[in-house]
């Protein structure tokens, strides 16, 4: 079993900053995908980062150039570096660990006012 907790969300104006984090506990496997979701109200949920045990990092178009995915080198934490925060990025947002199995945290919210 894997347990995730997110942490760092919370209510920022445009144009802020954010940096969430994400501590992984339990059966953490050495090669593993990492990554974080999220889900605005009446959306599916949809990738915004992930990175592999290695390193390769993958973004949703939404966030290039403005957020930054990251992870510890023991493999039990994920950071994501949110900055130039828009309204348009308000959200719930999840941690999930994939590996054969995909483990979820429960969330954290971020709301960007304008």
């Amino acid at each position: 079993q894997v347990q995730l907790v997110e942490s760092g969300g919370g209510l920022v104006q445009a144009g802020g900053s954010l940096r969430l984090s994400c501590a992984a506990s339990g059966r953490i496997f050495s090669k593993n995908v990492m990554g974080w979701y999220r889900q605005a109200p009446g959306k599916k949920r949809e990738l915004v980062a992930s990175i592999t045990s290695g390193g390769y990092t993958k973004y949703a178009d939404s966030v290039k150039g403005r957020f930054t995915i990251s992870r510890d080198n023991a493999g039990n934490g994920v950071y994501l570096q949110m900055n130039t925060l828009k309204p348009e990025d308000t959200a719930v947002y999840y941690c999930a660990v994939d590996q054969s199995t995909i483990y979820w945290g429960q969330g954290t919210q971020v709301t960007v006012s304008s």
